[in-house]
């Protein structure tokens, strides 16, 4: 695919200034991040862009981007991708999100999937199985912060950052995206009420990747999503939580290339 016109980081999409990279060679991959924003660095994105040509776009508001508007909700955010698809010309697009990431790219496949390939989603969250008086999914914000890692993290020891060892630009950042995570999950939390409804109009084939420790997102709910896609299998990743690939990099990227028709690769721990 041709490079996209990505200028000093930023992505211009119908007036709107989108922080962007784009990395690696191959078929195109969207990577749609979740509520602690993206993560260039790590080694499940060296690893896939030996095999995609990796699109990888801030969120409006996390990591300090800039907020537009007109993107108030995980619906604008789906609408805004969709155009930026369109605008690039993105055909036999694959679509990852994690977490919330996962959410989006749903309400994407929900309203076209008229130029993606398939759906990969990590953890996702964005469809309430529950009734209306039971909680589909935790409430990260009411609990401190060990709690949440525990949720979080099938090693939170390893996995949960030390705040203390953070510069304040790291410190900023983690505030920033907490946030603007709020801002876009809130009120309902982590779902949409319609979405369940929708899911029937997803046209491509979906895999599940699902960390087994997961609390937020249970594996028993990430089977529900799949069951309830009309093309979807569920994949678990042993060891890990909400976060496979960074917990388990070397099985994350396996499972994408199988996802994708390809073969696994190996990530350096």
């Amino acid at each position: 695919m041709r490079d996209l016109p990505v200028d000093g980081g930023m992505l211009r999409v119908r007036g709107v200034e989108l922080a962007c990279r784009q990395v690696g060679h191959g078929p195109p991959l969207l990577v749609l991040h979740g509520g602690s924003g993206p993560t260039p660095g790590a080694s499940y994105l060296a690893a896939l862009a030996a095999h995609f040509t990796i699109i990888l776009p801030t969120h409006p508001g996390f990591y300090g981007s800039p907020h537009h508007g007109r993107i108030r909700s995980v619906d604008d955010l789906a609408y805004l991708y969709l155009d930026l698809i369109d605008d690039y010309g993105l055909d036999g697009l694959t679509v990852m999100g994690f977490s919330m990431g996962g959410w989006l790219a749903l309400e994407m496949a929900t309203k076209t999937c008229a130029r993606l390939e398939r759906l990969l989603l990590v953890d996702a969250v964005g469809v309430k199985f529950a009734d209306r008086e039971t909680r589909q999914f935790p409430d990260i914000f009411a609990q401190a912060q060990d709690a949440v890692a525990r949720l979080m993290f099938h090693d939170p020891a390893r996995m949960t950052p030390d705040f203390a060892a953070l510069s304040e630009d790291e410190l900023a950042a983690f505030v920033t995206n907490r946030e603007a995570l709020i801002h876009y999950v809130w009120e309902p939390y982590l779902h949409n009420p319609k979405l369940l409804a929708r899911l029937h109009r997803v046209k491509v084939p979906v895999t599940c990747i699902w960390g087994d420790s997961d609390g937020l997102a249970t594996p028993n709910y990430g089977r529900q999503l799949a069951a309830a896609l009309p093309d979807a299998r569920f994949e678990l990743i042993r060891q890990a939580g909400h976060a496979p690939q960074l917990e388990q990099p070397q099985a994350f990227v396996a499972a994408v290339l199988a996802a994708c028709g390809g073969q696994p690769a190996r990530v350096e721990p």
